[in-house]
């Protein structure tokens, strides 16, 4: 591992294309997902291994640092293997910010990935928070697309790619007939690794590059599968193994 340290005096002014100026209001900060600020600042550290760069700033005091750690042993595990299977062209470096002040689990935006350290005191184990969101930065979807396809693509990576799923007590949520295929994250995934098993084994990469390229629609789930979405749902619904 290679770390590039920076004293806390001069982190503000080296990090400049990254910290947006702190002039800004609090409402303009709450609105611009992209804005990292200096204020709260901790630590920033760089690290680079091979093509891929992770700056990993931190806003909250004691934050743990195997934690810390274990987050960065798992991009460096997960984003190159997302790259080469999904997206070569992906962004070459990505920010992590422990954000005290964002109260949802976890939230990308461009190159950034915003975590919420109460969550991680609640759920530890849960490392592959990591895994799913690096996947979005590799999706990098600019032209639209159903949300219930991207966020069930996540969590489809999660589960093929993640590091220790068993760990945070995590895996795909079990079939049950009130559910449907767009409920998204782990309902989709799991209708996805079905489709994969029983009719279009590359499905989700396919998938993934029409989403990247602005291309979905519809017609494809025939085009590929041979069905329409509500008969491929249908034919889960009667047998969901995988």
């Amino acid at each position: 591992m290679m770390y590039l340290k920076r004293s806390l005096c001069s982190l503000a002014f080296a990090a400049a294309a990254l910290l947006s100026a702190t002039s800004a209001t609090a409402q303009e900060r709450k609105n611009d997902w992209n804005y990292i600020g200096a204020e709260g600042l901790v630590s920033s550290d760089t690290i680079k291994r091979g093509d891929y760069t992770l700056i990993f700033i931190n806003k909250k005091e004691g934050f743990p640092e195997a934690l810390k750690t274990r987050m960065i042993e798992t991009f460096f595990t997960v984003y190159p293997k997302q790259a080469s299977t999904y997206n070569p062209n992906t962004r070459k470096q990505v920010i992590f910010l422990i954000d005290p002040a964002y109260d949802g689990v976890a939230a990308t935006a461009g190159s950034i990935i915003r975590y919420n350290p109460a969550w991680f005191d609640k759920h530890p184990g849960d490392i592959d928070v990591v895994t799913h969101e690096a996947m979005h930065i590799i999706q990098g979807y600019r032209r639209g697309g159903p949300g219930w396809v991207t966020e069930g693509i996540a969590d489809y990576v999660r589960h093929t790619m993640g590091v220790d799923n068993a760990g945070a007590g995590w895996n795909l949520t079990p079939f049950s007939p009130s559910q449907n295929y767009d409920n998204a994250y782990r309902i989709t995934a799991r209708f996805f690794v079905w489709i994969e098993k029983n009719y279009k084994k590359d499905l989700v990469v396919k998938l993934d590059d029409v989403m990247r390229r602005g291309q979905y629609n519809e017609g494809l789930w025939k085009e590929w599968t041979g069905k329409d979405l509500s008969e491929l749902w249908k034919s889960y619904a009667a047998n969901p193994v995988i």
